[in-house]
């Protein structure tokens, strides 16, 4: 049974996170400061470090050089690249962004085990300065580094594994999902996986071609084809050939040239609008759509000859909502890549931020996602990018009780003398620390500290009954 550290100096959430890890067949010590743990372990015999960043006394970095080749998995309230980056330049395995939820820290403690033990039982295979994982950097988890998709959920995971299954085929692959979870990102991955990655990949939109033209533009026409064809013009198929074709949104394809496009996948051979001759062409076809093609083949609004042609492989793609944490480290790559666009490195998401970004279900999915920070980064004027400028506005009463981990003052809150119960859940979590608190923070600070609004927590007190103290620093004009 592996052994896991856990220094921690907020009692509720290192007593919560011993729970969690126990239930789940772990062996679990805890210690509130690097200098008890010091005192109390050796810590070099545990199998994993997990460890606040901030904590009283030495920073939870200083257990990576007493770990002595112990993977540290850090735990930053700040959910900062800046300060992440830091942490694994300095060794740590990985990094986790509080609040984080049960899944989110299983599955990063269940990795790290995993890639420990790959490492320690075939340690003479991996090539000089390579990491366990195959990565450049050690403890950078890069297993699916060359599908070039971020998240490790497990439906993510699941698609990983078949992606680089049907890669090296010449399968037709249907990749279906909702619109804007990245269905060309998969078809990349696919291509780029494939023998076919030196020749082009060819991507087509079918919702955006009119429906007048886009039998031309997929198979090419010769010179007075139609009125003003005054040349002949190879199409998208054609330039294809050797590659990838992938035509998204195909649901959207017209009957007439769904006709033409099954004739390319049974025959392997195309024919110009107003050509008498036909030609061969070696094209590996990925579709994708966010509709029902089988519902559609019925109702005849799509070819079901199509659509069993089409259909040889088929992945489904998770909505985001679906994706667990994946969520908030998307979001982290997003925020990176725009704060790039604008040339400033502070930016970093505030608690608020982080809570909305886990739990709003985003419809628009990744796109959404995008869209969101892009407008946060431009419209921000300070370093913490609020939930408000990604125009998110989470409730704390749409939080279930998992949530609570990971949910307590991030530094600087002292450790209180009342040890949680067993089945501590969110109300009673958040009148605990409300109560323990507030003679010595502000409603705004609370209300932070909870990543929540000043709003619902005047809310949360009304219905819970928890009286607003008047003296103190809790006032506020």
């Amino acid at each position: 049974m592996p052994h896991i550290l856990i220094v921690e100096d907020e009692t509720i959430i290192r007593s919560a996170l011993r729970r969690l890890l126990e239930r789940n067949q772990y062996q679990v010590s805890e210690a509130g400061s690097v200098q008890e743990a010091q005192e109390r372990f050796s810590i070099p015999t545990f199998d994993l470090i997990v460890s606040d960043l901030r904590l009283p006394g030495a920073p939870g970095t200083e257990l990576i050089k007493l770990g002595q080749g112990t993977p540290v998995l850090i735990m930053t309230s700040y959910a900062s690249l800046r300060s992440a980056v830091d942490s694994m330049k300095m060794g740590a395995v990985d990094y986790i962004a509080k609040p984080f939820d049960h899944d989110e820290m299983l599955q990063a403690v269940a990795r790290i085990l995993r890639d420990r033990q790959s490492a320690s039982s075939a340690p003479a295979e991996r090539p000089a300065g390579k990491a366990a994982n195959g990565s450049d950097k050690p403890g950078v988890d890069n297993s699916n580094g060359e599908i070039g998709i971020i998240g490790s959920c497990p439906p993510m995971q699941d698609l990983y594994v078949k992606i680089r299954k049907v890669a090296p085929t010449d399968s037709n692959v249907l990749i279906q999902g909702e619109s804007g979870t990245g269905k060309e990102l998969v078809a990349r991955a696919l291509h780029n996986l494939s023998k076919r990655a030196k020749a082009p990949m060819i991507s087509v939109n079918c919702a955006a071609i009119p429906e007048s033209l886009i039998e031309s533009e997929l198979f090419g026409h010769e010179k007075g084809a139609f009125t003003g064809a005054s040349a002949g013009r190879a199409g998208l198929v054609e330039a294809a050939d050797g590659g990838t074709l992938f035509l998204d949104e195909i649901g959207e394809l017209p009957l007439e040239a769904q006709a033409r496009l099954l004739r390319v996948l049974q025959e392997g051979e195309i024919r110009r609008v107003g050509s008498v001759q036909s030609q061969k062409v070696d094209v590996r076809l990925i579709a994708a759509t966010h509709r029902d093609l089988k519902s559609l083949a019925k109702i005849g609004q799509f070819r079901e000859d199509l659509y069993y042609r089409l259909h040889v492989i088929a992945l489904k793609l998770p909505a985001l909502r679906e994706r667990g944490a994946d969520v908030n480290e998307i979001a982290n790559a997003f925020l990176l890549r725009q704060s790039a666009r604008v040339n400033r490195t502070d930016l970093t998401f505030a608690a608020d931020a982080e809570q909305a970004i886990r739990h709003y279900s985003w419809p628009g999915n990744v796109r959404e996602l995008e869209n969101a920070v892009e407008r946060a980064v431009i419209l921000s004027e300070s370093p913490q990018i609020s939930a408000e400028l990604l125009g998110i506005d989470i409730e704390l009463s749409d939080l279930d009780d998992d949530d609570f981990i990971g949910l307590a003052p991030q530094q600087g809150g002292s450790n209180t003398s009342h040890e949680p119960t067993e089945d501590l859940s969110l109300e009673d979590y958040f009148q605990h620390f409300v109560l323990e608190h507030q003679d010595h923070m502000t409603e705004t600070e609370l209300a932070r500290k909870l990543g929540v609004s000043r709003k619902c927590l005047w809310e949360r007190r009304q219905r819970l009954g928890i009286p607003r103290r008047k003296t103190g620093v809790a006032s506020e004009s």
